[in-house]
């Protein structure tokens, strides 16, 4: 199909609206006040509508008109984003980055700075993948993933601190073992334990206490977080979980020579060198993020 009018045209009347006359609408496109005026006319006689009259000596826009505009205003915003992603395009300004997350970060620590990095980058779209365990290292040595929030610092990649995810045993407060005071690991052996799956491919990787008769494997802390709210078992859950939820129904367990452990949280690129100018910027964001994070 071809069309009977341009994104130029289009553009012209837009500016006629916005500037309130043709010739103030002519000094902003650097244009003569005769050139505007063919263009509206010959855009009038494509359309078959009347689409400027003159009211008080300005040009204004009739109703036909600014209906019209009102549809244009979005070509005429996507054809500029075009334009927009075109130029970071030829800088090298990536489409889509990738950023894989750890399961046991706390996630406001990444979606806060991926807001701020989205208010100046809006042509660049993100992935973001949760990882545990082998799938972690293997989103890194394999370079799927842009940025990497990972746990410890994995061989031949530099990494940078992100902060200390401090992980709690707990039950729901109607499971068997949320009544008694002084529990050692011995009291878990026959219980049914919750833990979260190595969402590796390849290679299973373990991690942590797993000596109980009975366990139920899930994919995310979320399902984890319901089965131990429903009194299926007892789970080591990263204690932001517990601050940022409904954690009435739920008992943190004192443990003897167990009551917590804490695992380091990292970022890192895994393309090295290769790693692309918008990937570069939110890695930034996110150092910047840490640093007020930990000020508080």
């Amino acid at each position: 199909m071809r069309l009977k009018t341009t994104l130029d045209q289009w553009l012209t009347l837009y500016e006629i609206d916005r500037a309130g006359s043709i010739q103030a609408a002519a000094t902003q496109l650097n244009k003569s006040h005769t050139t505007l005026i063919y263009a509206v006319r010959k855009l009038e006689q494509q359309l078959g509508v009347d689409l400027v009259e003159v009211k008080a000596r300005r040009a204004v826009l009739t109703d036909d008109g600014k209906s019209l505009l009102r549809r244009a205003d979005s070509m005429l915003e996507q054809a500029r984003e075009l334009e927009e992603m075109s130029t970071q395009l030829a800088k090298g300004i990536e489409s889509e980055i990738t950023v894989a997350i750890d399961h046991l970060c706390d996630r406001s620590w990444l979606y806060q700075p991926i807001a701020e990095f989205l208010k100046d980058n809006r042509n660049t779209s993100i992935q973001v993948v949760e990882t545990s365990l082998s799938k972690t290292s293997d989103m890194v040595t394999s370079q799927q993933a842009d940025i990497s929030i990972i746990t410890l610092p994995i061989t031949n990649y530099p990494s940078e601190a992100f902060g200390i995810i401090t992980m709690l045993p707990v039950v729901a407060k109607n499971h068997p073992l949320a009544d008694k005071q002084a529990l050692s690991l011995a009291d878990f052996t026959t219980n049914c334990q919750i833990v979260v799956r190595d969402l590796g491919r390849n290679s299973k990787q373990d991690v942590g206490w797993l000596k109980a008769q009975q366990r139920i494997t899930l994919d995310t802390f979320d399902h984890a977080w319901e089965a131990v709210e429903q009194g299926v078992g007892f789970c080591r859950m990263p204690e932001h979980l517990l601050k940022s939820r409904d954690s009435s129904k739920i008992t943190v367990l004192k443990i003897e020579n167990a009551d917590m452990y804490q695992v380091p949280i990292h970022l890192t690129l895994p393309k090295g060198a290769k790693t692309g100018p918008a990937a570069k910027c939110l890695f930034e964001i996110l150092l910047e993020s840490r640093k007020q994070r930990l000020a508080i």
